[in-house]
């Protein structure tokens, strides 16, 4: 997978994040006062969990170790194969809150941080303008 499909895939999973706060807090607020403790959110962290093991499923290679390999070669395998892809999903959250951070720090106030995604998205999905 490359490096820009996974930023993307990282902005679709932060501007989700937002929706799911939205409606954990609506959900917290319905309940109060009804004698109800709500369960806030259920259905966005599941939805959540879904996107984020997908993405993980999609960028996470498939290895064997063999079965004569010693512990310490079993490990040094799968560090082997799962280092460039734990790279990767670090470098896309990190590019995307820097940027987030960026404007923020900026004292920006004229743009909200999923306008900044939706335009991040937009950026990326441009291949000669993704960085």
């Amino acid at each position: 997978m490359e490096q820009n499909e996974v930023v993307l895939r990282a902005i679709g999973i932060l501007t989700q994040s937002a929706e799911w706060i939205r409606t954990a807090d609506r959900d917290a607020e319905a309940g109060e006062g009804v004698g109800a403790e709500p369960v806030a959110g259920a259905e966005g962290v599941e939805s959540g969990a879904g996107q984020i093991g997908s993405l993980l499923a999609e960028v996470f290679p498939s290895f064997t170790v063999s079965s004569e390999a010693t512990p310490l070669e079993a490990a040094h395998s799968v560090t082997e194969a799962a280092l460039p892809p734990i790279m990767q999903l670090i470098g896309a959250f990190t590019f995307v809150f820097t940027e987030l951070a960026r404007v923020h720090d900026a004292g920006r106030t004229d743009v909200t941080s999923e306008e900044l995604l939706r335009e991040l998205a937009l950026r990326m999905s441009r291949p000669d303008d993704a960085e």
